[in-house]
């Protein structure tokens, strides 16, 4: 899927230029949820949880492009099992 870029700078003229493109782009997305067999209100409301949820990940961690790969972190500990550490 494409999403068109932003043609305003303007914060107003974006933010309905970026409502628009989302609205049409959800409308894409439901009709292909449909012809999956989802029902328009359960994968609505399924979006909308996914929105909450990346929006309250997106305010703990604004850019998670900038965290150090797990590697990269001091102090990592070897896994020895199922997900286990050691201590």
């Amino acid at each position: 899927m494409t999403f068109p870029p932003p043609k305003a700078e303007a914060p107003a003229q974006r933010f309905e230029e970026a409502s628009a493109a989302a609205r049409d782009a959800l409308k894409r997305l439901i009709a292909a949820a449909n012809e999956a067999g989802w029902g328009t209100e359960e994968i609505s409301v399924a979006f909308l949880e996914a929105a909450r949820f990346l929006t309250e990940a997106n305010k703990k961690d604004p850019d998670p492009a900038d965290d150090p790969a797990i590697s990269d972190v001091p102090g990592k500990r070897e896994q020895i099992g199922h997900g286990e550490l050691f201590d």
